[in-house]
């Protein structure tokens, strides 16, 4: 750390040849302007995310705290803190692996904060492993029209969607930890994007729990829509298998499978498929939930005597 280290670091990442490793010391590094990677086969290293901290708290240039889009990229060891976009960015890239990352945002969540904390988008084989997100205003860790991702291993709290997969197949989400969110583990097939077609997506031995945070996401963004208190919510996906996690302590709902047409948003895209299929739900452990449902699930509520079951189907 010190006055130099913003121009050092990307110098570093711009002048770095494939098979080197860009090495971050213990301390925090303040950064004005995000950083960039765009070589292949480059390790990102820090002493351990709590002991390098990359703070994009006075950030005011770039949109990602770090974006990468390189291939065969390993990121480890660090926290990447107060991004006011996404924290770490990872687009169209193949054979990534993000292990001991953090990225989150201090303080209370609110509106404000980055939309993703972990975003690779439009990737291949790629490893999530042993990380931590909490406070962003969309989703903590969020894989996006991305195939053959492994999540495992990691913590997500206080942000809108702990864990989110959409528009993205073959896909395994183990071994993680999704607490205090406005929804836990999201499985979402969206309208209008590139690539559509999610599924065979595989979500288990997770602790799902107690995610009954408040919805802090900027109005008019599709999680705005998630009620307060939703354990895992499967929107429109096909061939989604979810079996030996704990889910429970939701207001709302433990588990939700519903169609995008529950949104009550119009589906203008012709080769958009609304409704799940193929969801198959075994050996799950239920806790509390359904009790006080948020949304549109109070009506549904009403009619089924005030408390919701454990999995609650929405055709919409």
């Amino acid at each position: 750390p010190g006055p130099d280290a913003e121009t050092e670091a990307q110098e570093a990442l711009i002048l770095a040849e494939p098979g080197q490793v860009v090495a971050f010391a213990a301390g925090t590094f303040a950064f004005q302007s995000g950083l960039s990677l765009t070589v292949d086969r480059v390790t990102i290293r820090g002493a351990g995310a709590g002991k390098t901290v990359l703070d994009f708290t006075q950030q005011d240039a770039g949109s990602e705290g770090l974006l990468v889009t390189s291939h065969g990229v390993l990121v480890e060891g660090l926290e990447i803190r107060g991004t006011p976009g996404d924290g770490i960015k990872i687009r169209d890239a193949e054979g990534i692996t993000l292990r001991g990352v953090h990225a989150t945002w201090p303080g209370e969540p609110k509106a404000e904060n980055g939309a993703y904390g972990i975003y690779p988008v439009g990737c291949q084989d790629v490893l999530i492993e042993d990380c931590y997100a909490r406070g962003a205003s969309d989703a903590g860790i969020y894989v996006g029209q991305s195939k053959r991702v492994v999540v495992r291993r990691c913590r997500a709290e206080q942000n809108v969607a702990g864990i989110e997969i959409e528009n993205s197949r073959q896909v395994d989400v183990y071994a993680n930890v999704a607490t205090g969110n406005t929804g836990g583990v999201l499985v979402f097939d969206l309208p209008d994007l590139p690539v559509k077609g999610g599924g065979h997506v595989r979500v288990f031995d997770n602790q799902i729990e107690d995610n009954d945070t408040p919805n802090f996401a900027p109005e008019g963004n599709i999680v705005a829509t998630v009620p307060q208190g939703t354990g895992l919510m499967i929107m429109a996906n096909r061939e989604v298998e979810v079996f030996r996690n704990t889910i429970g302590g939701h207001r709302s709902a433990n588990v939700m499978v519903i169609s995008y047409l529950a949104t009550g948003r119009p589906v203008k895209d012709a080769d958009y498929d609304p409704y799940p299929a193929g969801v198959h739900l075994h050996d799950n452990t239920y806790g509390p939930g359904g009790d006080r449902p948020a949304g549109m699930l109070g009506a549904l509520a009403f009619f089924m005597g005030g408390k919701l079951p454990d999995l609650a189907a929405v055709r919409g």
